[in-house]
């Protein structure tokens, strides 16, 4: 039942915010037709022709519905122009690598020392951007913790979506433990490394499912994870 909910909030919210909108309409519709009648009957006599006051009493009683439809007018224009807008959008953006490419696959134990070489990096979001990094170049053994320090957009967060290959570099290469990352697919690469993001987010299921979404582990191996981080205490129930 939640899940219907939720499925049918936005339309429920939808329907709400139009009928406002109506009410309003139909509030200030009246106000005007109001009015309007105030003007016709406190004008001196002769000054509008009778029948044309009729007329225009006529057309007043389906002001409403006109303005509503007007405005619904509208406002469906502007939907459609938006998503015509999103498709040519759409159909600009570059296709990612392949997930696989089977004539450069690298070992079952790739990477076994971690070792990272950086060389002359330089990459950019954009053709006609400036770029982020340029020409980096370094190195980075296996086995070691390395911080990166930098100021607000220095490129620490593109260097890092760069090894995974989220942003392609625009010249240089990168080997991990001497294969181009380039030159393998993105399942094999993302796959090997491992990324926890500064803002972490927690999905809806259990704390198994945020865990191990691929269900490649064990619940051992889960309830060691959570032991070596301290949070066996936190996720004792709550796993399955």
């Amino acid at each position: 039942m939640k899940l219907i909910d939720r499925c049918s909030r936005p339309g429920f919210y939808s329907m709400a915010a139009n009928e406002w909108l109506g009410f309003r309409l139909d509030v200030l519709s009246s106000l005007t037709f109001a009015l309007t009648l105030v003007f016709l009957v406190s004008i001196p006599q002769g000054v509008i022709d009778p029948a044309i006051a009729g007329l225009a009493v006529t057309y007043g009683l389906n002001l409403n519905a006109r303005q509503a439809f007007v405005i619904w007018l509208f406002g469906s224009l502007e939907s459609d122009i938006i998503a015509f807008e999103r498709m040519l959008q759409y159909t600009s953006i570059r296709s990612e690598a392949p997930l696989v490419i089977d004539t450069h696959r690298p070992d079952p134990n790739w990477p076994s020392r971690g070792e990272v070489v950086i060389h002359n990096l330089q990459v950019r979001y954009a053709q006609h951007l400036p770029l982020i990094l340029r020409g980096v170049t370094c190195t980075f053994s296996g086995g070691m913790k390395i911080g990166i320090v930098g100021r607000t957009g220095s490129g620490k967060s593109t260097l890092i979506q760069t090894l995974i290959r989220i942003v392609e570099a625009t010249a240089g290469q990168i080997l991990i433990d001497d294969i181009d990352i380039s030159m393998i697919g993105l399942r094999d690469l993302r796959s090997r490394l491992s990324i926890i993001p500064q803002d972490p987010t927690m999905f809806e299921g259990t704390m198994r499912s945020n865990l191990d979404p691929l269900e490649e582990y064990t619940d051992e191996q889960i309830w060691e994870a959570l032991d070596k981080c301290q949070l066996l205490r936190l996720g004792s129930g709550n796993v399955v």
